[in-house]
């Protein structure tokens, strides 16, 4: 005979899975707004309560910080998109416009290359060159073309998404610590580990957005300069380029920068090429490696190659939130790990 005391609680649990599968579900169109909600709402809730502790008005302390966060990230965000779609829009008429210029420089760099006296030994096609060359600028063309339509397309469903994100973000922040509460009576995970998981959230996702805003800022604001300064156009589009690039460990924005110096030289244009190659070098490089020891300091303790592989695994993942999602997601791994190994083995009282 069933036990009905146990037959109800496993319908109880097969219902509650079923809702919670269908609440994901739900959600999930806005789970990245209610992500990026849940991080910025992390990264201001010290100046929350701040406010609070000065004037205990919770509704009017999230709206004023909500202000401050439209004012500080959201505002300067806003106009340079707008200028960056601008400026793409140029460089894609550019592109398009220079083709046939551009095939017979590459057309004319391909016959040098054939008779070198040491590419000659690698029995080079001019015409597999050219037509390679080719198929890349056309490509790259496309590709502009295809973002700034997507975009285009796609604005009404991010501004619905941005609404979302603004409307959950003044609740995140206003109720966020009661929110918190109620999830670690939920989650009871015990000796308040609980605590410690949001708080290696919250500095994973300070340090690695401190990390992208301010190295990223400073290398895109370098490389933009540098290239307008060469002669190459799109230089906004460029540099920010670099600024998204610049997240990739170990790479960086030296996948923008390198090439073009590199195109440049192979073109003729030797001072301009040396420039950029010398300056990506010294300049745009060293950025990163003297300031990101700095300002990551001891927040994200995690080695190198699992920065790497995280961040990778997040944007090939999750698209550009990923690079805040990979090294959340790695830095709760190494949290949930390093409990279990202090439950295996506890440290013995002295």
């Amino acid at each position: 005979m069933v036990d009905p005391v146990k037959a109800r609680r496993i319908l109880f649990i097969a219902l509650a899975g079923v809702v919670v599968a269908l609440s994901f579900y739900l959600l999930k169109p806005f789970a990245f707004a209610l992500f990026w909600a849940v991080v910025i709402s992390g990264l201001f809730q010290p100046l929350y309560r701040r406010l609070q502790r000065k004037r205990n008005r919770p509704s009017l302390n999230a709206a004023i910080t909500l202000l401050l966060v439209l004012f500080l990230l959201i505002l300067p965000a806003g106009i340079l998109a707008t200028l960056l779609v601008n400026e793409s829009i140029e460089l894609y008429n550019s592109i398009d416009a220079d083709i046939a210029n551009l095939e017979y420089k590459a057309r004319d760099l391909a016959d040098r290359l054939a008779a070198h006296p040491t590419t000659a030994r690698l029995h080079l096609n001019s015409d597999t060159l050219v037509e390679r060359f080719t198929d890349v600028v056309k490509n790259l063309a496309n590709i502009i073309f295809k973002s700034l339509t997507d975009l285009t397309q796609n604005t009404l469903l991010f501004l619905v998404k941005f609404a979302v994100m603004l409307y959950a973000l003044f609740f995140f922040i206003r109720d966020g610590d009661r929110m918190l509460q109620r999830a670690k009576q939920l989650f009871a995970l015990g000796k308040d580990r609980e605590s410690v998981l949001y708080e290696r959230f919250v500095i994973t996702a300070r340090a690695t957005l401190k990390v992208t805003f301010i190295i990223g800022g400073l290398q895109g604001c370098l490389g933009g300069i540098l290239f307008y300064l060469v002669g190459i156009k799109g230089a906004l589009t460029w540099g920010v380029v670099m600024v998204l690039t610049s997240i990739i460990p170990g790479v960086g924005c030296s996948i923008v920068w390198a090439p073009a110096g590199l195109l440049l030289l192979a073109t003729g244009h030797m001072w301009e090429g040396i420039t950029v190659i010398l300056a990506g070098a010294l300049v745009i490089s060293m950025v990163d490696n003297l300031l990101r020891p700095i300002l990551l300091g001891r927040d994200v303790q995690m080695h190198p190659l699992v920065i790497f592989l995280s961040t990778l695994g997040g944007i090939a993942l999750f698209g550009i939130s990923g690079f805040v999602i990979g090294p959340i997601l790695a830095s709760l791994l190494m949290s949930i790990l390093d409990m279990y190994e202090v439950s295996l083995y506890p440290p013995e009282n002295p």
